[in-house]
């Protein structure tokens, strides 16, 4: 995937992971980003499926001894006891959830080779949040869910150029919005590309 060009989903026409979460096909590209990891990982433990919660409890207990996408795949194991979601996917202000959140940035980020230091980093945020849309604003939802494409191929926005996509959206029509995101993230990857 790094390198290559972000490709088209046949189903919402946007790239690729950047029609999540509406685009059925494209939340499942998304949860694949920590799925993959997790079966992986489960193998390496010669654990089966029925093994899932146990082995997903003891990773949530020691987050900074794995991989972000395998602490993230892990939470979705274990069910909350206080709003009976995935545990960190609860509404905001769940107790539980909001803790294992912020305890999931314990976990470690490793950059894939091919890709600028902060590119895992930029990948684990964005896949957080279209993953935890119902915690979010509209307008970072939009930005983080269309760059995700592009990150995952091995981009990473400068500060300057993160800040601009963030003022454009801000400042655009609600109806154009979307539309614009889309055309400055193509202008960005063109830009890069050509350079």
């Amino acid at each position: 995937m790094v390198g290559a060009a972000p490709r088209r989903c046949a189903e919402c026409g946007g790239y690729e992971y950047g029609g999540a979460p509406d685009c059925a096909a494209c939340r499942e590209l998304v949860d694949a980003v920590v799925e993959d990891e997790w079966r992986s990982f489960r193998s390496g433990w010669d654990a089966g499926e029925e093994e899932d919660v146990t082995l997903a409890a003891m990773v949530a207990d020691e987050p900074d001894r794995h991989d972000w996408r395998v602490v993230d795949a892990a939470l979705d194991r274990l069910v909350c006891s206080a709003c009976g979601d995935r545990l960190s996917r609860g509404p905001a202000g769940c107790p539980p959830c909001d803790l294992a959140h912020g305890f999931r940035y314990a976990a470690r980020e490793t950059d894939r080779p091919g890709v600028p230091p902060g590119n895992e980093h930029a990948v684990r945020v964005n896949v957080s949040v279209v993953r935890r849309p119902h915690v979010t604003s509209a307008n970072e939802l939009l930005v983080r869910r269309l760059l995700l494409p592009a990150l995952l191929v091995g981009f990473l926005p400068t500060t300057e150029e993160a800040q601009r996509l963030g003022a454009l959206v801000r400042r655009s029509p609600p109806a154009e919005r979307a539309r614009r995101t889309e055309e400055a993230v193509e202008e960005l990857l063109r830009h890069r590309r050509a350079g």
